[in-house]
């Protein structure tokens, strides 16, 4: 290959690094769509008529048409109005969290999580600028700057009006309570014997005439970042049937088209499909979630993005890193209208999950909420006995640093009769390149008898086409389910190994001319193609083509390039030892003898 070859080749990669942020200044994202003040007030005269299919019977004196399918309404639509009185706030310590609840809303403001710094070991520079003390004490803290509280009730005058709600304390827990026009209100917290907060909300028609409750949206959470440098592009709204998982995330609210590269309309609003199946539902970052789990199955789960507040110009000029328009995913379960007779009541019971997303600990709750944990899937096992060997070696001595590398090279040996098998087998396909092109020549003018002559050949020496791509394909699942493992393995945050101050994120040293200088990819994308070059070439294939074989690990660097650094340091290992390998097997003396690539005619001798 040429060296203008070589330029083009470093450009696109170059361009293919910077694509994203490219993408982002070019055609930065587009606000989703807001409804005017005329619609919403025409929805909110309709809601009272609302189901949860979607179907509206227009209101009398409603002008102009009224489509027969809407979704459900959006936040301005419910119109919950924060109250003007002074905020109240209560205080529920657990064993693991720190519940703060508020008398705007009568819900959670925020979940502080103590075992959990906000700033781990790698923003320690951070830290100090934002601190010069060095003695910051905030922790993780879920639900950080929602508008609306978790366990709030959205829906009507009844639901979502100004009215504060009083806070009292409980034997156990905390209590939440307002009455208006007939209507009274209870929210009871209070932490359950599984570890889990136990809640019931209850609404109760105190007056003489019969009330219409519209459909309801119970606030459960919202999505914010784990700290201010968190861009959140991991949130994600999720909740499960009791078959399967969905979820929304940042890709499917951007819509953007043609793989993710360019624009598209946002949408604003993800509603569950189907009806009353949500057996529980989570807002989540990479680390934490928040998840509440009905008594009974919820009709539908809803989640919108919103924005959270913005660091002010002056944090932003003392640290430009910081994100500019944080954005959150407040999510509430769906509960059709139903008119309460006086003196009836209606309540429901939830159970709240707030902490990380440790698989130990979800696995011990049961309705498969450690599928929060993403190891679903074909992959989802192998992500789990990875998750768990990770931990056990750990338990043993190791650093988790220490324990991935373990794990590749106990994956390794595992696999190390068939790679070996492999690289001869390859080998052995170079020594036969000579007799195989003859053989193509031979038969060149029938395609269908050279490709049987070649196979005949091939079995003859014992060696196969297939040979050098069995390992990889092998090895595909157990890379998958240990990139599933580490992406979401809380374990491996803060935890450091030599340069790299924390696995779960990439290993930026540095910062040069706004891109992240990375050792650990650029270390294994250094290995692949140095791998590369020690693979035998396939036989028959063009010289250009095996040139361009060999760089095709930059794609690779590309792809993985802003990855945990525990995932490249298992990918860098990996190619160290299969470079190793490679060298140990062709230091081997080969016995092959190569069949002739056309068998000799024998002649007959006439005996006298």
């Amino acid at each position: 290959m040429d060296r203008q070859s070589i330029l083009i080749l470093v450009i696109c990669f170059i361009l293919l690094l910077l694509w994203p942020h490219l993408v982002n200044q070019i055609f930065p994202p587009k606000p989703a769509a807001t409804q005017t003040n005329q619609t919403a007030a025409l929805v909110l005269t309709n809601v009272l008529n609302t189901n949860l299919t979607g179907q509206v019977q227009p209101a009398q004196g409603a002008t102009g048409g009224v489509q027969a399918q809407i979704s459900m309404p959006s936040s301005p639509m419910v119109g919950w109005t924060k109250p003007t009185e002074p905020e109240e706030l209560l205080t529920l310590k657990t064993q693991d969290a720190r519940y703060t609840f508020t008398s705007h809303g009568g819900g959670i403001k925020y979940v502080e999580l103590p075992k959990y710094p906000e700033i781990v070991a790698k923003n320690r520079r951070r830290q100090l600028q934002t601190d010069p003390s060095g003695t910051s004490n905030r922790v993780v803290t879920l639900n950080h700057g929602a508008p609306i509280p978790a366990m709030a009730l959205l829906g009507g005058q009844f639901l979502s009006d100004s009215t504060p709600y009083k806070l009292s304390r409980t034997t156990n827990g905390v209590r939440a309570e307002k009455e208006i026009v007939g209507v009274k209100i209870v929210k009871e917290f209070w932490p359950n014997t599984n570890g889990l907060l136990a809640s019931t909300v209850v609404i109760s028609n105190t007056g003489t005439a019969p009330v219409p409750i519209p459909p309801t949206e119970l606030v459960f959470g919202t999505a914010t970042p784990m700290d201010p440098y968190d861009p959140g592009q991991v949130l994600k709204v999720e909740w499960y049937d009791g078959r399967a998982t969905y979820s929304a995330d940042q890709a499917w609210f951007a819509n953007r088209s043609f793989m993710g590269c360019l624009p598209g309309t946002p949408r604003s609003e993800y509603i569950s499909p189907g009806e009353s199946n949500v057996v529980w539902a989570s807002v989540q970052n990479q680390f934490f979630a928040m998840a509440v789990i009905p008594s009974h199955v919820a009709p539908k789960m809803i989640a919108r993005p919103i924005d959270l507040p913005a660091p002010t110009p002056q944090e932003r000029a003392d640290d430009s890193r910081l994100v500019a328009r944080p954005t959150g995913y407040q999510s509430a379960l769906l509960y059709a209208g139903q008119v309460l007779q006086p003196g009836e009541k209606l309540e429901r019971r939830f159970e709240l999950y707030a902490g990380p997303k440790e698989y130990n600990t979800l696995v011990r709750y049961g309705n498969n909420l450690d599928l929060i944990m993403g190891f679903s899937g074909f992959f989802g096992w192998i992500a789990r006995l990875l998750l768990v060997s990770m931990n056990g070696l750990h338990a043993l001595g190791l650093s988790y640093g220490a324990s991935i590398i373990a794990i590749t090279v106990i994956i390794k040996i595992l696999f190390w009769p068939l790679t070996q098998a492999s690289t001869r087998s390859m080998k052995r396909m170079q020594m036969l390149q000579p007799q195989m092109k003859a053989i193509q020549e031979k038969y060149k003018d029938d395609p269908k008898k050279m490709n049987m002559k070649l196979m005949e050949f091939m079995k003859e020496n014992k060696v196969s086409p297939l040979g050098g791509c069995l390992p990889i394909l092998l090895q595909i699942p157990v890379f998958f389910g240990l990139y599933q493992m580490l992406r979401s393995a809380i374990e491996l945050r803060g935890a450091r190994f030599l340069w790299a101050a924390d696995l779960s994120q990439p290993d930026t040293i540095a910062v040069v001319f706004g891109i992240p200088i990375n050792p650990l990819p650029l270390i294994m994308g250094a290995t692949q193609l140095w791998q590369a070059r020690l693979t035998p070439p396939s036989p028959g294939v063009d010289p250009v083509q095996q040139k361009m074989m060999q760089y095709m690990p930059l794609i690779f660097v590309l792809m993985l390039y802003n990855f945990s650094a525990g995932l490249a340091l298992y990918w860098t290992v990996q190619n160290l030892l299969s470079i190793l390998q490679m060298r140990l097997t062709k230091a081997l003396p080969q016995h092959t003898q190569p069949a002739p690539a056309t068998a000799p005619v024998r002649r007959r001798v006439k005996r006298n």
